[in-house]
């Protein structure tokens, strides 16, 4: 007689998160109107002194963060705060200040570079144009957007890791792709608040709708979010 086989209980797969629907232009005014008012001088938290040190620093950013790329720049930019001072330097010179910071084999090499495209194609100067900004070695358009927006005061948006969550995450601007998500953003959002709103997402993103898990009961614009599984404020001491 054959022996029985116990059946094991199948669980049901995980539910996938909830794709939320896109906000009303009503809903992101609101929401952006609710970010500007707490923070309503926003800035990069990238440390330069001009748009060459600004390219530089964005440059390097890339799969770092702003506080090891300022520790880096502190002592690269005392040295080297122009294009000639940065090809005196060289790329082993560059390496020697920016070791801490991820690729920074390659970024020394390209910074070095493009600061001999600037000095004998641009006179040494930041060009104030994109196509002439992403020509430029390490730079790409989420570079070109950040220079254009802080050194030279376009209303562009560089869709980082955190405004890419944000716009697919809240129903500000869903997208596959980064572009898909810059251009949502820059039909919806209001005109007037464009250019800021490039700093209010990054540091709503990187401080508030945090990647793992957003801290949904600190955000000030919570009301206007898609999100629909909100997560709530942990339990106090005195709660539990």
């Amino acid at each position: 007689m054959p022996t029985a086989v116990a059946k094991t209980a199948v669980r049901p797969p995980p539910r996938p998160p909830r794709k939320p629907k896109p906000m009303t232009r009503a809903e992101v005014a609101a929401f952006i109107e609710a970010l500007a008012t707490h923070n309503p001088a926003p800035e990069t938290e990238l440390s330069f002194a001009d748009p060459f040190t600004l390219l530089v620093a964005v440059v390097l950013s890339a799969q770092a963060t702003d506080l090891s790329v300022n520790r880096a720049t502190e002592t690269l930019f005392r040295v080297a705060p122009t294009p000639k001072a940065m090809i005196e330097l060289g790329v082993d010179g560059v390496a020697s200040h920016i070791r801490s910071i991820g690729l920074w084999q390659t970024k020394s090499r390209n910074v070095v570079q493009l600061a001999h495209e600037l000095e004998s194609r641009h006179g040494g100067q930041v060009p104030a144009d994109r196509a002439a900004l992403e020509a430029l070695p390490g730079v790409g358009r989420k570079t070109a957007n950040v220079v254009l927006n802080v050194a030279f005061g376009e209303a562009t948006v560089a869709v980082d890791t955190h405004i890419f969550r944000l716009g697919n995450r809240t129903g500000l601007a869903p997208g596959k792709t980064p572009r898909e998500v810059e251009d949502g953003l820059l039909k919806r959002l209001p005109r007037q608040r464009l250019r800021d709103s490039h700093h209010w997402l990054i540091l709503h993103g990187r401080y508030v709708c945090k990647a793992r898990r957003p801290d949904c009961w600190r955000c000030v614009a919570a009301a206007w979010c898609h999100y629909g599984d909100k997560v709530a404020a942990p339990e106090t001491a005195q709660e539990r």
